[in-house]
């Protein structure tokens, strides 16, 4: 199990392993491109060299890339969802070229039409993105918070998108999201319930990496407010018992927290929990 968080690429992608380097990660996770739109700088033969030279020098192995925000697979509108799954299929090509191993994605909203007709929606639409691809990075579906309609935020969702993709994909599981969907992640007890309950439905060994993020929300009010490890309402001792965990032991935890400076603070606790 290793730990890290999401970096800047500022400057050029290739600074990304530097920038984790610095910040003490172990692994990290980064866009590849604008996270609000515009196209994705060219990855040169140089571009490429100098990231995976930056890799090695910092001791890092294991990275992930994170698609665009506006990602929706499940738009009514035609250009939204195409434009989405062309850039999903780009991001995999562009981690499979830089030796990523992992690009997550959000799924989308069903917004104005029926929650199982927009699951099914996003179900073609990854069924497109992955025909022919052949690449070395796997794709991995993030679970929501489920609020506003957005596709993802219980297990049998995910479950039924993973049966009808190939075994080559997973999950990332947010804490925060599974938190605010009803999933409880406080104690033990509860960690071990929701992580039966995710083998139960998803199978556990589909669960690849873990964005671990704790809540400014209660359980189950659906809301996407992230906070950092041990100051919100999912707490140290649930994050102790998810870095314990043996089923978790080499799944690595990426931070999402709120970028104020206290970052370092969360991988620090995260270190000493494991390291106890």
């Amino acid at each position: 199990m290793l730990f890290g968080m999401h970096v800047s690429i500022a400057g050029s992608i290739a600074n990304a392993p530097t920038n984790a380097h610095e910040a003490k990660c172990e692994c990290f996770q980064m866009f590849s491109r604008s996270p609000q739109g515009g196209p994705a700088p060219k990855l040169t033969k140089e571009l490429v060299a100098q990231f995976k030279a930056n890799m090695k020098m910092c001791g890092l192995h294991d990275a992930a890339i994170h698609t665009p925000y506006y990602i929706n697979l499940a738009s009514t509108n035609d250009r939204i969802r195409l434009n989405s799954v062309r850039i999903i299929r780009e991001e995999l090509e562009r981690a499979s070229i830089l030796g990523v191993q992992y690009v997550m994605t959000h799924l989308g909203s069903a917004k104005e039409q029926d929650e199982k007709e927009a699951l099914q929606a996003v179900a073609d639409g990854l069924d497109k993105i992955l025909k022919g691809y052949a690449g070395s990075a796997m794709l991995l579906l993030e679970n929501s918070a489920g609020a506003g309609k957005v596709i993802g935020d219980i297990f049998e969702d995910l479950s039924f998108l993973l049966k009808k993709l190939p075994k080559r994909t997973g999950i990332c599981f947010d804490t925060c999201h599974a938190f605010a969907s009803g999933y409880d992640l406080r104690t033990a007890g509860a960690v071990e319930k929701t992580l039966k309950q995710f083998d139960d439905t998803v199978g556990i060994e589909r669960l690849k990496l873990i964005h671990v993020n704790d809540s400014k929300g209660e359980v189950g009010d659906h809301k996407d407010r992230h906070e950092h490890i041990g100051e919100g309402k999912i707490g140290i001792e649930g994050f102790r018992a998810l870095i314990d965990h043996p089923k978790l032991a080499r799944v690595n935890m990426l931070l999402e927290t709120p970028h104020d400076g206290k970052e370092a603070d969360d991988i620090g606790i995260l270190k000493k929990l494991r390291d106890k």
